[in-house]
């Protein structure tokens, strides 16, 4: 019971990743806020989540991209709950797929709106709560586009790119607070992100990509568990200390970071982090 009487937020919570790390999270005891845009399937995954003793769950129907959305949320929570322990910013969208001088203006704006603007609206309200309690756990959801290009998904690769430098900054400004802030990055799921790629098809998402999310579709993927145990274990306090990270559910050995020592030792250092590689990282001589 990691997460016994903790009270957490899941955006996207209503299919995917979001659905399994609610999962996840009610299997480790937390009491759960679940949010999505459409109400009918986040109203079907609450009543499936098994519930244990002392512990309750509660859904609204939300667009994060919207501010007074994000802050009736966490309104909800606070009068249902009377706490915030738990943010888990999952909600997301792929945006529009193709050239980026070739795609609709709006629909690239609404994709930033989304991943960037909306898990900055909703984690300002509910930090405002953490900060009172002087504890929090924020968890962002990064991954594909964040530390490699990502051609014709532009607006999806810049949004979780940013995703990471907000990360970072919010770790900084919230240490003394005992808020810790990380980003995951899940591995390549097979979710409805993948079904808009492939209907999308080559001539706009790229043969060469195409064909890797063809074999990711055959393969089966990441699963999404992996993710969910990452998040379960950023959002407990054998992750407490550890902030301002983005880490591979996939290819990182995370479970390893619960020994305090090993902690204090990615904290000391820069890795798991973006930072911009110089000449000299790579020895190259320069006059």
């Amino acid at each position: 019971m990691k997460l016994k009487d903790r009270v957490a937020i899941v955006t996207g919570a209503n299919r995917g990743l979001g659905e399994t790390i609610a999962r996840a999270f009610a299997e480790q005891g937390a009491n759960l806020v679940l949010a999505a845009r459409e109400a009918a399937p986040l109203a079907a995954v609450l009543a499936s989540l098994p519930v244990q003793a002392g512990q309750r769950y509660v859904s609204r129907p939300t667009d994060i991209s919207k501010l007074a959305e994000a802050r009736a949320l966490t309104e909800f929570a606070m009068a249902e709950f009377g706490r915030i322990d738990i943010l888990i910013n999952n909600a997301g969208v792929y945006g529009p797929i193709g050239p980026f001088e070739e795609v609709d203006w709006q629909e690239w704006c609404d994709a930033l709106q989304i991943n960037l603007f909306g898990t900055l609206a909703l984690s300002r309200e509910v930090v405002s709560v953490m900060k009172q309690q002087k504890y929090g756990k924020v968890v962002m959801l990064s991954g594909g586009g964040a530390t490699a290009p990502l051609p014709r998904f532009s607006a999806y690769a810049a949004s979780k790119a940013a995703i990471v430098r907000l990360t970072e900054t919010m770790a900084e400004e919230l240490a003394e607070f005992k808020i810790d802030v990380n980003a995951i990055a899940p591995g390549a799921l097979n979710t409805r992100l993948l079904e808009q790629v492939l209907e999308a098809g080559p001539a706009l998402a790229g043969e060469n990509f195409y064909q890797r999310s063809l074999k990711q579709r055959d393969e089966g993927g990441a699963p999404l568990e992996v993710g969910a145990s990452l998040a379960v274990f950023l959002a407990s306090a054998e992750s407490d200390g550890l902030s301002g990270r983005l880490i591979s559910a996939v290819w990182d050995k995370w479970a390893a970071m619960g020994d305090p020592a090993l902690r204090q030792k990615i904290m000391g250092s820069d890795v798991y982090t973006l930072r911009r590689i110089t000449p000299e990282d790579r020895g190259w001589e320069q006059d």
